[in-house]
């Protein structure tokens, strides 16, 4: 099939790669002309595990070009995704702009049917808004040309999105049409091979479909996160409860894991948009606003048992980073604790030198190459003379240290760690003074 994906950012580029996988003929269409002339050069402008091959090796067989004429992307493809960013906007609600900027291209130059495909994470009306955005275009260009516009959520594990795409455990389809979803199916099925569904429903609950599958994940990681305060005050240890309640087939294991707090492109921003979006149908969302309010009091509650453990201040002090993206496997920094950690380790009059992976260099850009924050090569050599260690993600690199090398390294041998690596007994032994989450 011909696709036109417009938006290479990591939603886009993965999805065009892994289409173009299949044997489709893939068009990638984004205004922004830099990145466009990288992707041609075989240069990818995020990290993703397992991309990087597959998308050479595309661009190679030229089953996917890159181009920054939306006009040629429109007339190329009987497919058009938009996958374009949806940032929050200041009252919470997801900002349309750049899909609604799209949806307008589409209308000023389509010259036959075409099934315009939602792929960015939309509100609740979205397909109607592009589809009238579409068909009052045509209508200033006198044309009577039948189109369908489909919702299609992905469900994209940042670290993971090759194979989520590759063999998602389910695809979901909101749209009017038979035609449009037997298009849609068609395109679909050689990645459920194994026998994974694919779920039509209307367009308004597919859009729901992908903001409540993100709010309950967050929901679950802010009441591990309730929980692991109260354990920390009781003598209880979080990691024990964890497994106490994961063998429970009604919970199950996944996103049960205490920490500093959830971040990315996609928790954060959705929870305020479905909190938007209820005050908007006058449904105030009791639990969602709960569920960010606990993830930005842990994070606050963190950094205060950091500072705490500093001497009360982070003045003159030298913290020593490990990780900055939101999650290991990805070079994303949107709304990753690490953020607030060095701003107030920053905003105190402390130094932070950091090292992680492969998201120092969004990092730097983020604190706009501040002086007192530095970015090392290796984890071990942001220790030496550091008064503390904070670890907000939890890189693989970072669960068997050399903790010999880390004490003689370091001013002082404390440890604050915000995703529970480490067992509290070994870095007793070790001789640190350790500091985690709800492990009373």
């Amino acid at each position: 099939m011909k696709i036109s994906v417009f938006g290479s950012g990591y939603v886009g580029l993965v999805t065009g790669v892994c289409f173009a996988e299949m044997g489709n003929e893939v068009v990638c269409a984004d205004v922004d002309a830099n990145k466009v002339e990288m992707l041609k050069r075989g240069e990818s402008p995020i990290y993703e595990p397992g991309l990087d091959q597959l998308f050479k090796s595309n661009l190679k067989a030229k089953r996917i070009t890159f181009t920054t004429d939306l006009k040629a992307a429109v007339d190329a493809s009987e497919l058009l995704f938009i996958a374009v960013g949806t940032p929050s906007d200041v009252d919470g609600s997801a900002d349309l702009k750049y899909v609604l900027s799209v949806a307008k291209t589409i209308g000023e130059q389509m010259k036959i049917s075409k099934v315009v495909v939602n792929k960015s994470t939309v509100p609740l009306g979205t397909q109607k808004k592009v589809k009238a955005v579409i068909q009052e275009e045509l209508k200033k260009r006198s044309l009577n040309l039948t189109f369908d516009v489909v919702s299609n959520p992905e469900f994209l594990r940042e670290g993971n999105a090759i194979d989520d795409c590759l063999r998602p455990n389910r695809v979901v389809i909101g749209c009017e049409s038979e035609k449009a979803s037997q298009m849609l199916q068609r395109l679909y099925e050689p990645f459920v091979k194994s026998g994974n569904p694919i779920i039509t429903m209307n367009p308004e609950s597919s859009e729901m479909t992908k903001y409540a599958a993100n709010a309950m994940l967050a929901a679950k990681i802010s009441l591990m996160n309730e929980f692991s305060q109260i354990c920390a005050k009781v003598g209880a240890d979080i990691e024990q409860v964890r497994k106490g309640i994961g063998t429970d087939h009604r919970i199950g294991p996944h996103f049960i894991f205490a920490g500093v707090g959830y971040g990315g492109s996609c928790f954060p921003k959705d929870v305020k948009a479905l909190v938007h979006i209820g005050r908007s149908v006058d449904e105030p969302m009791s639990i969602l606003s709960a569920v960010e309010a606990v993830n930005q009091r842990q994070r606050q509650h963190f950094i205060g048992q950091l500072r705490k453990s500093v001497g009360g201040n982070f003045q003159g002090k030298k913290v020593a980073v490990w990780g900055i993206a939101f999650k290991p496997g990805t070079d994303d920094i949107r709304e990753a604790p690490a953020l607030d950690i060095i701003q107030a380790i920053l905003d105190e009059g402390g130094k932070a030198s950091a090292f992680d992976p492969v998201a120092s260099k969004h990092a730097a850009l983020e604190f706009n190459n501040h002086p007192s924050l530095e970015f090392q090569e290796d984890q071990y050599d942001c220790l030496g003379g550091a008064d503390a260690l904070v670890i907000p993600t939890e890189w693989k690199s970072f669960r068997e240290p050399d903790y010999a090398r880390m004490k003689s390294l370091m001013k002082s041998p404390i440890v604050c760690d915000g995703r529970n690596i480490y067992s509290p007994a070994v870095m007793k032994e070790q001789g640190f003074q350790y500091h985690c989450i709800g492990r009373g």
